[in-house]
């Protein structure tokens, strides 16, 4: 056997061993994902998602594994929410998006270099099933604005939760007004409660906001000028210069939206209806707004009118009641002082101290005995300093 014959059999004999290892790398990764996609099971002791139970946080926090959500947008923001969502073991996600994976994606936190030149929607939907396989993921690569998809993406988040009814939540994590104009339609339409959230160009500052139509401000309640004035968003973008992104922004603003999102479908805390973020000077405004009743939107004023027509709970007026005295009768004339308040007024002027009550004080210098006319003299008073 010649040298060369002997270098292939040692190479297949290495290909051979580092396939093997592979294959016993991938099957402990499995039972890894096994072990992780059992963890808001109660019966696991170590579950941190079941101690928000256990602590009385949550009254049932395995009802996450019934609720859907739709992301539309899976870019900086709508991916790491996508992902957060799957590590608390929500039960189906639908994710909407029609770009593809580039090399400029990857200063964010979710997207890999081998995912470039994949659909967004097929990356995300492949990373999150290997890390809970448990969630049921269904994706959508369209673009929601065109007439034809509006209907399907419409017909989608009516129909396609666990339940097969309409979605528990929308969560929009889109950078462009007219993607969130299309949302806020089907939105108020299907009287349908969603989130929206983005960050601004200079990747410093950012929001979430809370709408549930007819109770809150709409997207088009107070839209910003270039809505308002129905200009084409795409005149405004400047040649040569794209949107700034940060990773550290769209995480903040993808936690809090994560966050809100759960306190409302499990209801513990308090949602914030709008939740700023101001990166400069570390700023967080907080807000509610009304809805406009002017609203371009017919079908926000409609969804204002059932709100006004619906029976507003009634506040309960707490009974004040008179207290008596444990006794009405007081025989030895026994009475509570507060020590504090006789504390102070015996205190009331410190800084003067009663000349009567100092033994080392000769009794010709005491104050009775002086004069209000003329002080002590020179004398007395050096003889008062010396006794003290």
């Amino acid at each position: 056997m010649d040298e060369v014959e002997i270098l292939r059999k040692r190479v297949r004999e290495l290909e051979n061993k580092l396939l093997e290892k592979q294959c016993k790398t991938t099957s402990i990764a499995r039972e890894k994902i096994e072990h992780m996609s059992s963890e808001v099971v109660d019966s696991n002791p170590y579950s941190r998602l079941m101690a928000l139970k256990r602590m009385g946080i949550v009254d049932n926090y395995e009802r996450i594994r019934e609720l859907t959500i739709a992301i539309v947008g899976v870019g900086g923001v709508g991916s790491v929410t996508a992902e957060m969502l799957t590590r608390c073991g929500i039960g189906k996600l639908i994710l909407f998006d029609y770009d593809k994976v580039e090399m400029a994606n990857m200063n964010r936190l979710f997207f890999q270099p081998y995912q470039a030149g994949q659909s967004k929607v097929e990356a995300a939907a492949a990373t999150l099933q290997n890390i809970n396989p448990d969630v049921d993921i269904e994706t959508h690569n369209y673009n929601i604005t065109t007439m034809d998809h509006f209907d399907n993406f419409m017909n989608t988040i009516s129909t396609s939760s666990l339940s097969k009814g309409p979605v528990d939540l929308v969560l929009s994590c889109v950078d462009n007004f007219e993607a969130r104009m299309a949302i806020n339609t089907a939105c108020n339409e299907l009287n349908q409660r969603w989130f929206e959230s983005g960050v601004s160009e200079n990747a410093v500052s950012g929001h979430i906001q809370f709408i549930i139509p007819g109770e809150t401000a709409c997207f088009a309640c107070a839209p910003p000028l270039v809505v308002a004035e129905n200009i084409d968003e795409k005149t405004l973008k400047r040649d040569g210069v794209c949107a700034a992104s940060l990773p550290t922004t769209m995480g903040i603003v993808a936690g809090f939206l994560v966050q809100n999102a759960l306190k409302y479908l499990l209801n513990f805390g308090d949602v914030s209806y709008y939740l700023g973020y101001n990166a400069m000077q570390d700023f967080f405004p907080k807000m509610t707004l009304r809805p406009n009743e002017n609203c371009d939107d017919r079908y926000c004023r409609e969804r204002q009118q059932e709100y006004a027509a619906k029976p507003k709970p009634q506040k309960k007026v707490e009974e004040i009641v008179e207290e008596k005295p444990l006794h009405e009768d007081n025989e030895w004339g026994i009475s509570l002082v507060d020590e504090q308040e006789q504390q102070v007024t015996e205190n009331e002027h410190p800084s003067l101290v009663d000349v009567k009550g100092c033994s080392n004080i000769p009794s010709h210098l005491q104050t009775n005995q002086i004069s209000s006319e003329s002080g002590p003299s020179l004398e007395e008073l050096m003889a008062l300093m010396k006794s003290i």
